[in-house]
């Protein structure tokens, strides 16, 4: 019997800790617990997550359309910005602190149909998600160049 075979008839669990012992002595028995921990149910979830993830080859698209979000956004001419940073599809604009805060701009994105998440005061964290498209980036690129540039 392979490993999937096991998590898929929950002998296993899907996470795992890994720490110092140092670090993992500091939990005794009963003082941490999960929600959804030992869950046959969120077990079968977790792995038809991993399956999708997996099977459409979303890593590797989070990598490539993520290379292209961030390529386009530093194209953006904007005295705001001072960086565009991330990994896969997490990016970050790290804006200016001249430029009054991310708050702002995430704001006036929602307000064009955008959600963005200011993050540390001065940085607006983009996440869309792994099954976004192009032409959706294309169309939220124009949106984000607008509002950066108020």
């Amino acid at each position: 019997m392979g490993s999937e075979m096991c998590i898929r008839d929950s002998m296993y669990p899907v996470s795992a800790v890994l720490a110092s012992d140092e670090v993992l002595g500091l939990f005794q028995p009963g003082e941490h617990g999960s929600t959804f921990g030992g869950s046959p149910m969120a077990a079968a979830v977790a792995v038809a997550a991993l399956e999708v993830l997996e099977n459409e080859n979303l890593a590797e698209r989070a990598t490539e359309l993520g290379n292209y979000f961030m390529s386009k956004l530093r194209e953006i001419s904007s005295p705001a910005v001072k960086e565009v940073r991330g990994r896969g599809l997490l990016i970050g604009v790290e804006l200016y602190p001249e430029a009054g805060g991310a708050r702002r701009y995430c704001e006036m994105l929602q307000d064009a149909g955008i959600l963005a998440k200011e993050t540390h005061d001065h940085v607006i964290r983009f996440a869309p998600p792994l099954v976004i498209d192009k032409d959706t980036l294309d169309w939220a690129l124009g949106i984000i160049a607008d509002v950066l540039k108020r």
